[in-house]
């Protein structure tokens, strides 16, 4: 559920037709946020271990990065997003 009729800030009209649906815009963003938040948690796994680095560790690191960081950004994404209103949604939906 989209954040932004509680917060006061959709107009309660649906989004251009060109749009990305909302399941595909979280899913390109979470994708995107996965591989930098990979790669910025196996550079800090990097920084906190320094010689001590094992590479067991840095992928546990790394790949707590990814599910957070894409977690994060999709929840994120569903939950601001204009896409995301329960109008736009049902819009989609009609047109399949």
């Amino acid at each position: 559920m989209a954040l932004r009729r509680a917060l006061g800030w959709s107009d309660g009209e649906l989004m251009r037709s060109d749009a990305k649906p909302c399941t595909r815009l979280m899913r390109h963003t979470a994708g995107i946020s996965s591989v930098w938040g990979g790669l910025s948690f196996w550079i800090l796994c990097r920084l906190h271990y320094g010689p001590r680095i094992t590479i067991p560790r840095s992928l546990r690191w790394a790949s707590c990065g990814a599910i957070s960081m894409s977690s994060t950004a999709a929840l994120l994404v569903r939950l601001f997003s204009p896409e995301c209103e329960p109008q736009n949604i049902a819009a989609y939906d009609l047109r399949k």
